[in-house]
């Protein structure tokens, strides 16, 4: 196995995980700032009134991203398949 190709499959398999985190964590990212801005503006300093909307952004996204997770997932199994089918000569 060359170096070349532990490259490829390493930053294959690092693009594949930020392609399936990004939802969620971009929508995270969201509701924290409009959370901590609503805060900011009415001086309410509640560390646990975070947690709930960031909770249920999580769960929507994840519920309507999870057809487009689902196939880059597939996708990259099937990329590594191939890979390792070709690494056994078949």
């Amino acid at each position: 196995m060359s170096p070349e190709l532990v490259f490829d499959l390493v930053r294959a398999a690092l693009w594949t995980a930020m392609q399936v985190a990004a939802p969620g964590l971009v929508a995270m990212l969201v509701v924290a700032l409009v959370v901590s801005l609503l805060q900011a503006v009415t001086q309410i300093q509640e560390m646990t009134l975070t947690l709930l909307p960031k909770l249920l952004a999580l769960a929507a996204t994840l519920a309507l991203a999870m057809p487009f997770m689902w196939a880059v997932m597939r996708a990259f199994g099937e990329r590594m398949f191939v890979q390792i089918a070709r690494l056994g000569g078949g």
